[in-house]
């Protein structure tokens, strides 16, 4: 395994979601999927799906989008140390950062991004590095036990590990939570789950 191919979503109106997503983000419905459930799940799901643009206008842009289309407020765009974003929740329940390393502006204001990254926050980061190593994914960047970075080449979603209540803590949800996470991932060469309980399907060949 070397790439994720897609995400699905699994929400409680694939419909509605899929306005939202239309409405918000204008993402692919091929690289985000929606499938129906109702798997019990609370709380924090264990996971964020971020927006990276080249710009704070496109951040505002998106955010300005999603709350107008259903999306509730998590974390205003504000600036930091490492750039300027913000954070809505999706009326599905998926937590979605957007943001940027810029300072400011430098072209036209958009609602394109430049990458699609999935944050998965599990419980020992050490050992869910090696776990993906083992899979095939190389490791691009790793900070000892709190972050890591995977190459996935040219997939349509790139993957980061975070220590589970250091991303809730980012994302400003509390890390508490139970239940499905309502998040499948495609790309692998079997079906598995991974030690924090996400789970990977094969993708279906395409015709």
């Amino acid at each position: 395994m070397n790439a994720i191919d897609a995400i699905t979503l699994e929400v409680a109106d694939p419909e509605a979601a899929a306005r939202f997503y239309s409405a918000a983000f204008g993402l692919d419905p091929s690289r985000v999927r929606l499938r129906a459930c109702e798997t019990p799940t609370s709380g924090f799901r264990g996971f964020t799906l971020s927006l990276v643009v080249s710009q704070p206008g496109n951040v505002d842009a998106l955010f300005t989008a999603a709350v107008d289309a259903g999306a509730t407020v998590v974390k205003p765009p504000a600036r930091s140390l490492w750039g300027y974003g913000g954070v809505v929740q999706a009326p599905d329940g998926t937590i979605w950062q957007l943001a940027t390393s810029k300072k400011k502006d430098t072209g036209p204001v958009t609602r394109d991004f430049d990458e699609l990254v999935l944050l998965l926050g599990v419980e020992d980061v050490k050992a869910s590095k090696r776990f993906y190593a083992e899979q095939g994914l190389a490791v691009t960047k790793s900070f000892g036990g709190k972050y890591v970075e995977f190459d996935t080449g040219s997939g349509a979603v790139k993957l980061s590990l975070y220590k589970r209540r250091g991303l809730a803590k980012v994302a400003g949800v509390p890390a508490d939570g139970t239940g499905s996470h309502r998040l499948v991932l495609s790309g692998a060469s079997r079906p598995f789950s991974d030690p924090d309980g996400f789970v990977w399907e094969t993708e279906p060949a395409r015709t």
